[in-house]
């Protein structure tokens, strides 16, 4: 995966995309604006404008940093593509948002309510519309060996197969 180039502040959401993807970013910080607080090792920031060599040491030490602590790790990106040990599978809108709170809690429980406040932001449908897709989305996941468990009366579990 590349180091994204996030101009700041104007591409927070994207940037935040990027974070629970676990995709590299350099955050270009506009004249004047405060810099953001870094949110994990995969992300660092320089002001604009700045100097081509600058740019690019940040950007290698950005991918030497991805290679080193997230060889392993699935990661979807903002098109619904998921990777996960050299295997990828392209997801739906919907079960994108839902994977992407998984993601976010990789091997921890994550509740109905919040994957259902994911998929439907405007307001969650029936219960049985969250497990029709969750089953869809476990079929999917299958393919690159990873797996959604049930945790009864808690929620699900995004872990490896």
């Amino acid at each position: 995966m590349d180091v994204a180039l996030l101009r700041w502040p104007d591409e927070q959401v994207r940037r935040q995309r990027l974070s629970v993807a676990g995709g590299p970013r350099l955050l270009l910080v506009e004249d004047g604006a405060p810099p953001p607080p870094v949110i994990d090792c995969l992300e660092d920031w320089i002001r604009v404008p700045a100097a081509e060599e600058e740019v690019k040491a940040r950007v290698d030490a950005l991918a030497i940093r991805r290679a080193a602590h997230h060889h392993d790790a699935p990661g979807i990106d903002a098109d619904g593509v998921l990777r996960y040990r050299g295997k990828w599978v392209s997801l739906p809108p919907l079960e994108s948002r839902m994977l992407e709170v998984l993601l976010s809690r990789f091997g921890a429980v994550v509740s109905r309510e919040a994957l259902a406040r994911a998929a439907w932001p405007d307001g969650a449908t029936g219960r049985n519309a969250l497990d029709v897709h969750v089953l869809r989305l476990r079929r999917r996941l299958e393919p690159i060996e990873l797996s959604i468990r049930t945790v009864r009366c808690r929620g699900y579990l995004l872990e490896t197969s």
